[in-house]
């Protein structure tokens, strides 16, 4: 790693452990300094006393040895700080109130410009709620979809072991930093996750779980999400207020009914009198959620091309909306996808491959391929691989 960049992961760490700032007092700053992350900093050092003593003492002689495990941790391979001034941060992230500054992720970053369906619900779940877990994760991987939760036990735990089963994108979003595990049960789900999803924290590392902490990352869940499907829900579960904020941002918000005897049953059912889309089967979340998984696509292709010409990212205009709206070779960028997909041929290859037979970025072909995923000409392989469908 060039200094450089090292000075510039501290910046961010020293900030990022600041009491008292949060992700939307960094955010500010960030906006005040031109997105200049040791600008902002040294604007936070000049101007720290209204965040008191702590902030002051921290700002003025931050523990060394602290931001030294921290950047041992961001240099393990496959670990990330996926930073809100980067391209390829999430843009659905940016739709949301009160925005995370920054992701610490294990795993493959990419996941998260997927779309994605939050599957979350009971730690305590019946036998036919986690059967139906998995079988909605199933159906809605096989559609194109990444499925996100929580990594809780019961309902959550379910979904994301059906995805990785069958060889599908998953993305955990946990109340603790990235290196930890919670419930330690799931020791084993976080490492399959890590290698084949991806394991997402705003937390740094070594952050243990607090209650405060599980609202927060909810509203991470339900905002990376397109919808949220609830299954099995008391009336006092944590999925409820994952709902809730979901609504909150705009998302559609899914909720699997049950027996008016099952008191796992009753937050579902408050949750469709609130107006929540009762739902069947997997086949009616995806025909709702279709047209926007088709646009975050195309503002996904429309951030990162404008990142790639050296432009500011920023919402998707005529290249994204036409590719959104008429298919990708038909859009106005019809041609960059059509060489992706000549050099992609009819045998399998990896992201890896593609970036050197392309000249792309990673970041800026993993949008383009999810937009031809969505378009069926293309389908994702484990061990981010790609092949290219007949008729594609």
């Amino acid at each position: 790693m060039l200094m450089d960049d090292l000075d510039e992961l501290r910046a961010w760490l020293i900030a990022l452990r600041t009491p008292g700032l949060g992700p939307g007092g960094l955010r500010e700053r960030l906006d005040a300094a031109g997105g200049d992350i040791r600008a902002a900093l040294a604007q936070l050092r000049r101007h720290a006393a209204p965040l008191g003593e702590l902030a002051q003492a921290w700002l003025a002689r931050p523990d060394e040895v602290q931001l030294a495990a921290d950047l041992a941790w961001l240099a393990e391979p496959e670990h990330r700080l996926l930073r809100c001034t980067e391209a390829d941060f999430p843009p659905q992230l940016e739709h949301i109130p009160q925005p995370p500054a920054v992701l610490f992720v294990v795993g493959e970053a990419s996941l998260l410009l997927y779309p994605q369906v939050a599957i979350v619900g009971a730690r305590g779940a019946s036998v036919a709620g986690l059967a139906h877990a998995r079988a909605f994760a199933l159906a809605l991987a096989d559609a194109g979809f990444a499925i996100t939760s929580g990594m809780a036990d019961g309902i959550d735990g379910a979904a994301h072991t059906a995805a990785l089963d069958a060889g599908a994108k998953t993305v955990a979003v946990v109340g603790t930093g990235a290196d930890r595990v919670y419930p330690r049960k799931h020791h084993a789900l976080a490492r399959r996750i890590a290698a084949h999803g991806a394991l997402v924290s705003e937390f740094p590392p070594g952050t243990p779980a607090r209650p405060d902490h599980f609202p927060r990352r909810n509203r991470i869940i339900s905002g990376l999400a397109l919808g949220t499907l609830v299954i099995e829900a008391g009336l006092r579960s944590g999925s409820l207020i994952t709902a809730r904020l979901a609504a909150e941002q705009g998302r559609e918000v899914f909720a699997l009914p049950g027996s008016i005897h099952n008191p796992l049953a009753r937050g579902c059912h408050r949750l469709i009198r609130d107006g929540a889309r009762l739902v069947e089967t997997a086949a009616e979340i995806v025909e709702t959620l279709a047209p926007a998984a088709r646009m975050l696509g195309g503002e996904l292709v429309a951030r990162l091309n404008a990142a790639a010409d050296g432009e500011a990212a920023g919402p998707a205009r005529t290249e994204g909306g036409m590719a959104a709206a008429y298919g990708c070779l038909e859009g106005c960028n019809g041609s960059v996808y059509r060489r992706l997909l000549t050099e992609l041929g009819h045998a399998p290859a990896t992201l890896d491959e593609l970036v050197q037979r392309t000249g792309q970025s990673a970041a800026a072909l993993s949008s383009m391929l999810l937009m031809l995923e969505l378009e069926a000409r293309v389908e994702s392989l484990p061990g981010n691989r790609y092949q290219r469908l007949p008729g594609g």
